[in-house]
């Protein structure tokens, strides 16, 4: 069975910048140990924007600039990135909280054998859970899991619920003893 990884927008304005949180700092360190020992290969996706940012339907709803391409901000958190370049991986910028190509790269990837994905990354009830229901919709016989340990939301909270949503649709929940 192949493994894929699938590391959500771990970039600097999540960790550290214009809507870092305490919370996602707390994570890297595991999301690193996760990303250099996974067995199996590896996505991490980008959260793209542009300088209309504040145009958009989601600028409208969230006015805070933040991963326009082409900013520090928009860069992989330098830990993650050395983790990423280590192992190889595979960058997917996305346009909206789910990717609209992880599903169609993974398929390839997988090349008609059965496959697991695991995400990790930022923000749980925003990003983390569209690409988790998007990958278990398109691949509903796959295993699909997350590692809270390896994941923040915009708030403890909010971490929790998106928990609780993915569980409910039957994404696997991780506990600490099998990271």
């Amino acid at each position: 069975m192949k493994k894929f990884l699938v590391a959500v927008d771990m970039q600097k304005d999540f960790i550290d910048g214009a809507l870092g949180t305490a919370e996602a700092l707390a994570i890297v360190d595991n999301a690193v140990k996760k990303i250099e020992s996974f067995d199996g290969a590896v996505f991490a996706t980008l959260d793209t924007h542009f300088e209309n940012y504040l145009q958009t339907s989601e600028g409208k709803k969230l006015p805070v600039p933040h991963c326009v391409k082409g900013t520090d901000g928009w860069e992989l958190d330098a830990r993650i990135k050395t983790a990423l370049e280590k192992r190889g991986y595979t960058a997917v910028e996305k346009y909206t909280f789910g990717s609209e190509r992880l599903p169609e790269l993974i398929g390839n990837a997988a090349a008609g054998e059965s496959f697991s994905v695991e995400l990790i990354g930022l923000c749980t009830d925003i990003c983390v859970v569209s690409n988790a229901l998007l990958l278990k919709a398109f691949f509903p016989e796959a295993e699909i899991s997350v590692d809270p340990d390896c994941c923040a939301g915009v708030t403890p909270e909010l971490h929790d619920c998106a928990l609780k949503t993915m569980a409910s649709c039957q994404i696997d929940i991780l506990r600490s003893e099998e990271t």
